[in-house]
């Protein structure tokens, strides 16, 4: 599903979103020929051949049990069928939690360093640990794509392929003016991962996005053991509303928290505003139902699936998309739109 199909989104200025709309099918169109067109670095992927199956594309991506990185994996499940249909391999390298991000990305990319790849798709989340590490991987020789968390001048300062998501500070600045439209004037921004660039420029943006209309944000910074703990989540939210009567909204930077943000909007008898970034078939009814106001969409899917795309393209048939970034996202998605992506949720895609 293309963001043509949605009804007026917010958060893309027309130029970015129609460089989406013409990438998005033009990655599509080349994975397709990668399948059946030989090109000069190998045959056929329907025949196969012996380079191909020297070519290991690796990926790292989030926790097993975070639902966003779930639907990114799907993308890169269906992608790798092209390159492992021609011998090649992908490998998916998954953090055990976020207790200790930086750190242990940068492990995770130290290690595959160590299985010979063909070329590597990482998310920048923090910088000052994970570039080091990044620089290593460049300076090897081996291809880099940023994806899911970063922005495109840095990518390119580190010399990566290309940068594949979303905007993050634009996509927290558009759910701070979706509340302010709604009338909300004091908003609480609650982050499970403290001190991951791309969850910190979300809430920087849902502040300026509620300062245009005269509102207010602050930030509720959760220890990153929280994550994934809906009880420790839920009772920090509550505690917060309750402790602050005047707050009317509440944003969730992660899908993995939006039950846990409902539950404790629905225990302290809250009736503010609510935004989570990140979907589900849940989000999508209570979009359609009126009881939660939006959620910010960057297709993960998508994001998954462009970089194992863009790596297997680059590394068998030398092929670069000229578009850079390619962005994914944001996209607001409220009660006037919602029904062009449920079906895509149920699918596990959205």
């Amino acid at each position: 599903m293309t963001f043509s199909k949605l009804s007026k989104p917010q958060g893309l200025t027309r130029k970015r979103l129609r460089n989406v709309l013409l990438v998005a099918p033009a990655v599509v169109a080349m994975a397709a020929l990668a399948g059946c067109s030989p090109q000069n670095g190998g045959t056929a992927a329907s025949t196969g051949s012996a380079d191909d199956s020297n070519v290991n594309l690796v990926v790292i991506g989030g926790a097993s049990d975070d639902v966003f990185f779930s639907t990114v994996k799907r993308g890169i499940d269906d992608a790798a069928k092209v390159p492992e249909a021609s011998g090649a391999k992908v490998t998916y390298l998954a953090l055990k939690n976020y207790d200790n991000l930086g750190p242990d990305v940068a492990q995770l990319i130290t290690n595959a360093l160590g299985m010979k790849p063909s070329a590597i798709a990482v998310p920048d989340w923090v910088p000052t640990a994970e570039d080091p590490a990044i620089q290593s991987v460049i300076a090897a020789g081996i291809p880099v794509v940023i994806y899911n968390a970063g922005t495109w001048d840095q990518a390119d300062k580190l010399g990566a392929m290309t940068y594949i998501g979303t905007d993050e500070y634009l996509a927290g600045k558009a759910a701070g003016e979706a509340l302010g439209k709604a009338g909300s004037k004091s908003a609480v921004c609650v982050n499970t991962v403290p001190g991951s660039t791309n969850l910190e420029d979300r809430c920087s943006g849902v502040k300026d996005g509620m300062t245009e209309s005269g509102g207010t944000s602050e930030q509720l910074a959760l220890p990153a053991t929280s994550f994934g703990n809906a009880t420790a989540v839920t009772q920090a939210i509550k505690s917060n509303l309750q402790q602050n009567t005047a707050t009317d909204a509440i944003v969730t930077v992660g899908g993995s928290d939006s039950e846990a943000a409902f539950a404790a909007l629905t225990q302290a008898g809250s009736s503010a505003k609510f935004i989570t970034f990140g979907n589900s078939t849940t989000v999508d009814e209570r979009i359609q139902a009126g009881t939660q106001l939006a959620f910010i969409d960057q297709q993960p899917y998508a994001q998954g699936f462009y970089s194992v795309s863009a790596m297997w393209q680059y590394v068998a048939y030398g092929l670069e998309l000229p578009t850079k970034p390619i962005l994914t996202g944001p996209a607001v998605i409220t009660k006037d739109n919602v029904a062009a992506v449920v079906s895509g949720s149920q699918a596990g895609v959205r």
